[in-house]
């Protein structure tokens, strides 16, 4: 005959306490999760850098007339240029509305 032996087990209030502290756990784990993934889309830059590059494309092959202004999304973008002695700078410039952060891409040329 088989003898039962008798198996260690935890408590109800050590099993309750490692609940908790599994739950709180998880509770801080998302609440930085979701603070990285809301900062990430805040801060995303991608769509205006590439928009920028397109710009300063049409620029060089002459398709676009300065100053050029316009507004996409939360993002003001302004294409100018000003000259400072003999060089000319074309400066590329977006700047978000909600969040004030600017993007800056400068071009600088040479008077012949």
């Amino acid at each position: 005959m088989v003898v039962l032996r008798k198996i260690k087990a935890s408590t109800l209030m050590e099993t309750l306490v490692a609940t908790v502290l599994i739950i709180i756990i998880f509770i801080l784990a998302s609440f930085i999760l979701n603070n990285v993934f809301s900062n990430t889309i805040k801060h995303k830059t991608r769509s205006v850098d590439a928009y920028l590059n397109e710009l300063q494309y049409l620029y060089d092959n002459e398709k676009l007339e300065l100053p050029h202004q316009e507004t996409i999304d939360d993002w003001e973008i302004i294409v100018d240029e000003y000259a400072e002695g003999n060089v000319t700078i074309i400066e590329f410039e977006a700047n978000n509305t909600k969040t004030n952060k600017i993007i800056l891409k400068q071009r600088i040329e040479t008077k012949k």
